[in-house]
């Protein structure tokens, strides 16, 4: 459907810049549609190859080089892996705020806390 979407498109595009008011741009349109058309084509084949996959039990196909690849590689432990993270999964909750400091701030945390309590209640 989306693909004679497209053709429709591509026609009046092509139609338009013939036209008095057309320029270049509805040119360029009117050469995009298409591509779009068989993007959508594409895209389908893809879907239904995935799906046929799935229901053999297999991987996708053109994914079974990168499984070799990295049946070649050696198995890391899940501690390793923690090491070489660069940065936190979470980031530190930031410092309490007192009322000196910055009174609407301590205000805006004191009346989120509480929303968060309400919440919590639920």
């Amino acid at each position: 459907m989306a693909t004679i979407a497209t053709g429709f498109l591509a026609v009046w595009q092509w139609d338009r810049a013939h036209d008095a008011g057309g320029s270049f741009q509805n040119l360029g349109y009117a050469l995009q549609w298409p591509l779009f058309g068989a993007f959508t084509i594409f895209l389908w084949i893809k879907l239904i190859r995935m799906d046929f996959a799935q229901q053999r039990g297999e991987d996708e196909p053109g994914s079974s080089s990168e499984a070799a690849a990295e049946e070649n590689q050696p198995a890391t432990a899940p501690e390793e892996a923690e090491q070489r993270r660069t940065r936190p999964l979470v980031p530190p909750p930031a410092p309490p705020v007192n009322a000196d400091e910055d009174p609407e701030l301590a205000e805006y945390n004191r009346y989120l806390a509480g929303l968060n309590e309400s919440d919590s209640a639920r």
